[in-house]
Order: structure tokens, then C-alpha cells, then sequence
């Protein structure tokens, strides 16, 4: 096997109103890859994946800016991680297209997320909805990426990637795209509406109360874990005591994952709390932890020609590794003239 440089690859659509769920699922995850030193990271915008189905440009282009802002302030520093928006890196789309004819027909249909986003009205879906996991392939194998984190609904893609990688090199003898790992994420990755634990925190909830925006103050988000519903049980002192309990758990996996803690020295050290006691802590936590991103956030927003010249910069960086991986899949495959 080919020896390939340690690379994580991770993105986020910008879509706008970026929450508690997104920094816990995923920025606070990737920022923690960076820290460690173990690997080079590379964190994408994926703006070309969000126009699968139709987006004003005026709200795109303003949500790529705010989830920029989102990374940095949340600790994503981009002299040590390459960010970038995707479309930037004009490599993705080009390996894209070389995926799309190693990638099966068959295979695009049995991913799942195909078959909940386009549903009965398939034929009125666009091309790239039905395509978009052969771009995903190449978001990650246009770096070599090694590793990949993932939250549940996107193993099926990660294993896609997998299988078009091992199709590539087994097509044309070589061994020259990496079988990418993927990272499973941890706890509370999938944070939920503080109004219903049975529902994911989401920015399309009517109620703002229902999540903690990363844009925030620590005031706003004090008062809403204060007012989040719970039951009136105390807190157990062991996981499964919360089952059948979904708001108290969904607090307790915030509070864990705000901390730093496993879930069960959260419980050992809660258990028998009422929800009168515990919240108020978790409140501070909260504000504590977001608040600061929401004024740095609010800050980065006020400077775009800030944010531009750091997705400019990182766009360069990038094509340090892309161009020549491209190049060399396009000699591989006996593209002429590609300069490898």
C-alpha cells in the first residue's frame, strides 16, 4: 500500500443559522483534530454541494461568509488548518467528474439520503442531488485524505467513497487513492431541540427556543437552557437510568460534551440533582463555552474582506496538494497534456 500523508477532510453546508448542534457535532470535533498535531486537516465550505437544490445567491453567498466566521471562532485557526470554500478549489469539481464515470448507477441509488431528499418526486430532482456523493469522493480523495469524521448519516457516503477509490485503482492498476477511515464521532453529536428531546436541534424549528444559536449572547443562552424542558425526576446516577428520558439525556450529553467528560462521570457526578440544581450549572457551561464564539463570530461578520482574504489564502494552500493529485489521476487515466 502507498504510504499517504495523515489527512483529515471535513465539511459543512452553509446553510445558514448555525447552532449548538453544529458546533458539537462537528467544529468542536475538528478543532480538537487540529489541536492534536497528529494529522494535517483541511475544513471545507461545501458550497457546491448546498446548490443540488435551489439557493438565493445573495443568502448563499452570506452563509458561506457566516459559516467561515463559524469555523474560525470556534477554533479552527487557518494558518494550521487549510479552509476553504469548496467551489475555490476548482480540483473538486474535476475529480468529480472522473468519479461520476468510475461510480455505478446502482450505487448512487441505494444511498439513502437519495431516496429521503428527492422521495416521489425523483424525476423532478436535479442531476446533482442523485450525483452529489460522487463529488463528496472527490472532496475527500482530491487531498488523500486518510480520514474522514463522520456522523451516522453519512457512513453510507464515506463507504461509497471507499468503494470508488478501490474501483479506481483496481480499474487502472495502480494503488493511488487512499481507502479513506472513517472517525466516529462521539457523544451528543446529535444535539436536540431543547423543546422536544425527540427532534434534533434544527434551524427550521419555529421556536428559537428551541435551540442555542452559535450567534448568541451569553445571556440568550443562559435563558434558554434555563428554560428548556425537562421532567420532574431527579437526574440518575448511571446512563440508563435516562432511558425513556429524552430532555434529561439531551442535557447531560450537552453538559459532557461542553466539559470535556464522559457521559458517565457527568451522571456520577449529577445523579440524584433535580433539574432546579443541575440546569443553572449547565446554564454557565453554556454561556461560558458559547458565548465568547458568538462575539467572535459577530466580529469576523463585520469584516468581510477579512474572511474573503482568509478563503483566498486557504484556496491556495489547497491547491498545493489538489493540482498535482488531479494531474496525476488525469495521467492515470490518459487525459493528455494534464502537466503531471
Amino acid at each position: 500500500m502507498a504510504d499517504f500523508t495523515p489527512r483529515v477532510f471535513s465539511g459543512m453546508q452553509p446553510s445558514g443559522d448555525l447552532h449548538l448542534g453544529n458546533y458539537l457535532g462537528a467544529m468542536k470535533r475538528w478543532v480538537d483534530m487540529q489541536n492534536a498535531g497528529t494529522h494535517e486537516t483541511v475544513y471545507c465550505m461545501v458550497d457546491l454541494h448546498a446548490i443540488t437544490v435551489w439557493q438565493d445567491p445573495k443568502a448563499l453567498a452570506a452563509a458561506t461568509r457566516e459559516l467561515c466566521a463559524g469555523y474560525i471562532a470556534a477554533g479552527i485557526d487557518p494558518e494550521r488548518s487549510i479552509l476553504i470554500n469548496q467551489s475555490a478549489v476548482p480540483e473538486h469539481a474535476q475529480l468529480a467528474w472522473v468519479f461520476n464515470c468510475v461510480a455505478r448507477m446502482g450505487w448512487m441509488q441505494r444511498m439513502t439520503q437519495w431516496k429521503d431528499k428527492a422521495g416521489k418526486n425523483a424525476q423532478n430532482a436535479s442531476l446533482g442531488l442523485f450525483a452529489y456523493p460522487a463529488l463528496m469522493a472527490a472532496d475527500i480523495l482530491v487531498y488523500h485524505a486518510t480520514h474522514v469524521p463522520v456522523g451516522d448519516d453519512q457512513k453510507q457516503h464515506l463507504e461509497l467513497t471507499r468503494d470508488i477509490a478501490i474501483k479506481f485503482n483496481h480499474d487502472f492498476g495502480v494503488d493511488f487513492f487512499p481507502e479513506t477511515e472513517p472517525v466516529i464521532e462521539g457523544a451528543a453529536t446529535r444535539v436536540m431541540s431543547l423543546r422536544d428531546g425527540s427532534k434534533k436541534m434544527s434551524k427550521s424549528d419555529p421556536s428559537d427556543m428551541s435551540r442555542i444559536n452559535m450567534t448568541d449572547d451569553a445571556d440568550a443562552i443562559a435563558n434558554k437552557i434555563r428554560k428548556a424542558r425537562t421532567d420532574p425526576e431527579p437526574l440518575p446516577s448511571e446512563y440508563v437510568g435516562l432511558a425513556g428520558r429524552p430532555e434529561a439525556r439531551n442535557l447531560v450529553n450537552i453538559m459532557a460534551a461542553l466539559s470535556g467528560r464522559s457521559v458517565d462521570q457527568v451522571m456520577s457526578d449529577v445523579g440524584g440533582m433535580q433539574f432546579g440544581q443541575f440546569k443553572p450549572q449547565l446554564a454557565e457551561l453554556a454561556a461560558e463555552t458559547m458565548g465568547p464564539i458568538g462575539a467572535e463570530m459577530s466580529r469576523l461578520m463585520d469584516d468581510q474582506a477579512e474572511i474573503d482574504r482568509i478563503l483566498a489564502r486557504g484556496a491556495e494552500r489547497a491547491r498545493e496538494i489538489t493540482a498535482p493529485i488531479l494531474a496525476k489521476t488525469y495521467e492515470i487515466v490518459g487525459m493528455v497534456g494534464s502537466g503531471a
